[in-house]
């Protein structure tokens, strides 16, 4: 477990972490080829010829089903709104039977589909991208319960298959009589926390592929039996949306409130953390061209959003429920993790996830709360001479290039595959906290910086490499050092140095909470020095 739970686990009732909303597309891999699309009529529709008139006939057959079971089911057919589907479908699903379809929302969305072009009796197929009705088909799943399955009427029936593991899990709950509350996306209270993160951790890709196929093959009803089995006219699925979301289900309203307004202030002002990068486990190259930063979004609302962005997915932390702080990690692209993207990968992602999540609140408990041992802070200060002779400055509170490099090593300090990087990567950073130009604070000027804290052990140069890596202690004393200094010391120093007058005058209740906090740690410094005996007289 991470330390942000170990920190405040008294305060947690229930914790426990799952897939939320995964997004499958399902593709039919021997028809992803135009020339075996042509072999699959040749060898099982008599040699019928694929033309631009049969494929509309395909599609309009496979419309012409839909209308008809809708009316077997008593699905409605609908347009699908502008706003929130889930939102809209809800009242459908009330009283749902098993395997039932509740209904089927058409819309025009973008797909790639088969085009034939040509006439009389030559005909080229080739692949192109429309904007086609399709149907989403929304289904009360035995074991997935509430999910939706959109198919696309045109060849090669390009599909999207949505599940949630909340649900999963509410319906395996309570094949296994185990009390739980769940409120809308969240599970609140459980008689069996371990159970129920057993039941989460047991999810395997053949749960969903044995779904997601089952209904695939339900809805496109053009491929005969035997045809699926000898020609492989199955969907295979791929993994296209993924969430993974660690809870953590607090006793009190006011605990949660009370942490969330400290994460939200520490990501605003510590090494520039509204654009800090996220440990995501991979390593940013030259090449990277997605978001590398964090934003706090919907300030305007009670639950302010704390999302980093990676590549083509993002980490958010948020409050939901009133009592959940919900980390979730989310990703439209797996390989932007090393994964691979077919279903069969799940344990692969699910390891990533999970590490991602762990890392992430590691991270945020660095910034709320950083330790150093006793009588190390003394070490740090002072001068290390290395075996030939050479000697190297200590670390100074006060050192504003020092101070100024720490700002850029914690934005990187983020980035996985060991957290590495090169002087010239951190350089802006370093340039833009100093308010300098590259002329006054020179590459070299940085690269002097940064041996002060090699010397220390804090960062690492990597073998017959010129990449450094951060140590996870040297991340913790940059915060340290910037929290001490930024704070605390200039705050107070500015207090006691020039203190506004007008303030004394002030009803303290008109302060704000960071100048009543500050006045706090001022007043109570005197009491201390008075019962030390330092007290002037």
């Amino acid at each position: 477990m991470n330390t942000f739970y170990e920190h405040h686990k008294n305060s947690i009732k229930l914790a426990y972490r799952c897939f939320d909303r995964i997004l499958l597309n399902g593709l039919i891999q021997p028809f992803q080829q135009p020339e075996r699309v042509i072999g699959f009529f040749n060898a099982y529709r008599d040699g019928e010829r694929v033309t631009r008139n049969r494929l509309r006939d395909i599609a309009q057959q496979f419309q012409n089903w839909v209308k008809n079971r809708a009316e077997k089911w008593g699905s409605p057919i609908l347009e699908a709104p502008a706003g929130r589907r889930d939102d809209f479908v809800n009242p459908y699903f009330k009283g749902a039977k098993t395997d039932q379809v509740v209904v089927i929302l058409k819309a025009r969305e973008p797909a790639r589909i088969m085009t034939a072009i040509g006439a009389g009796e030559r005909w080229h197929l080739q692949f192109a991208q429309r904007w086609v009705g399709q149907y989403n088909f929304y289904i009360n799943d035995q074991r997935w319960g509430r999910m939706f399955v959109r198919i696309c009427p045109y060849l090669p029936f390009s599909a999207r298959v949505c599940l949630n593991q909340h649900h999963w899990l509410a319906n395996a709950l309570r094949l296994e009589g185990i009390d739980f509350e769940q409120r809308s996306n969240a599970f609140l209270k459980c008689s069996h926390p371990r159970k129920l993160q057993e039941r989460a951790d047991s999810l395997t890709a053949r749960d969903l592929l044995s779904c997601g196929q089952k209904w695939l093959a339900y809805l496109t009803p053009f491929f005969k039996e035997s045809e699926r089995k000898q020609a492989g006219c199955q969907h295979r699925l791929f993994f296209s949306q993924v969430e993974y979301c660690d809870n953590l289900i607090f006793r009190r309203r006011a605990a949660i409130d009370q942490l969330g307004q400290r994460l939200l202030d520490a990501n605003r002002s510590v090494g520039q953390p509204n654009k800090i990068t996220v440990i995501f486990g991979r390593k940013v190259t030259k090449h990277y061209k997605g978001n590398l930063q964090t934003v706090i979004e919907d300030l305007e609302l009670p639950n302010p959003v704390i999302r980093s962005h990676y590549g083509n997915g993002f980490i958010k932390q948020y409050v939901r429920d009133h009592l959940c702080l919900r980390t979730e990690s989310a990703t439209n692209d797996v390989t932007d993790y090393g994964v691979k993207k077919a279903v069969e990968n799940l344990p692969q992602l699910h390891e990533k996830l999970v590490s991602i999540c762990d890392n992430y609140l590691t991270v945020q408990q660095d910034i709320l709360e950083t330790f150093v041992d006793r009588g190390q802070l003394r070490k740090l200060t002072q001068p290390t001479v290395l075996r030939c002779g050479k000697r190297i400055p200590g670390l100074k509170l006060d050192n504003a290039r020092q101070l100024a490099l720490m700002h850029a090593l914690v934005r990187f300090a983020h980035i996985a595959a060991g957290s590495t990087f090169i002087t010239a990567e951190i350089h802006p950073q370093a340039l833009a906290a100093l308010g300098l130009s590259a002329k006054q604070y020179s590459l070299a000027s940085l690269r002097y910086d940064l041996s002060k804290l090699r010397v220390k052990g804090l960062v690492e140069k990597l073998p017959r490499s010129r990449r450094y890596r951060l140590s996870s202690q040297g991340y913790s004393i940059c915060l340290l050092f910037l929290k001490l200094f930024e704070r605390i010391y200039c705050p107070l120093t500015a207090g006691l140095l020039r203190p506004f007058k007008p303030d004394s005058k002030l009803h303290p209740q008109k302060r704000t909470e960071l100048d009543r906090l500050y006045q706090r740690v001022v007043d109570d410094l005197e009491k201390l020095l008075c019962a030390v005996g330092l007290k002037a007289a």
